[in-house]
């Protein structure tokens, strides 16, 4: 007599099912970014942290750039990119602070927020300057670099 395979049931097919959603799964490694720029305008030279998303990536993957900074309503200045950036990390986004770097979705360009603004869903938060606002607030407009570290 042949030995006969074990049958799958209903109820076996479920129970594994559940069991692959409910038991705990080993850890995949996370992609911590943490990229760290450089941006070098007049005679300011500081950097900044991006922030691990789909946009700040895709900005990455410009640099290294030379663009001009310059003034725009008395609480940031801006810098317009080569081209559009990947838009998943859209905003609005909590807690918009001095000191944001940010994606401006209409019209392509990077704002460095030196006051307070407004946070909407044409921003783009890609990342925070490191140690402060001091060097935005050099009036004018100036060939800037941007390179990453």
């Amino acid at each position: 007599m042949k030995p006969q395979a074990p049958s799958m049931t209903r109820r076996t097919l479920l129970g594994g099912a559940v069991a692959g959603v409910l038991l705990p799964r080993p850890a995949l490694p996370q992609k911590d970014m943490a990229m760290k720029i450089r941006f070098t305008f007049a005679d300011q030279d500081f950097t900044a942290t991006l922030y691990d998303n789909p946009s700040a990536r895709d900005f990455c993957s410009m640099l290294p750039l030379a663009l001009t900074i310059s003034d725009f309503a008395n609480n940031e200045k801006i810098a317009y990119l080569p081209r559009k950036l990947n838009l998943e990390a859209r905003g609005p986004f909590p807690n918009a602070a001095p000191g944001d770097l940010c994606y401006y979705v209409p019209w392509g360009n990077l704002a460095f927020f030196y006051e307070s603004y407004v946070s909407t869903r044409d921003l783009i938060r890609l990342g925070r300057l490191d140690g402060g606002i001091e060097p935005l607030l050099t009036r004018g407009e100036f060939p800037l670099r941007i390179e990453p570290l």
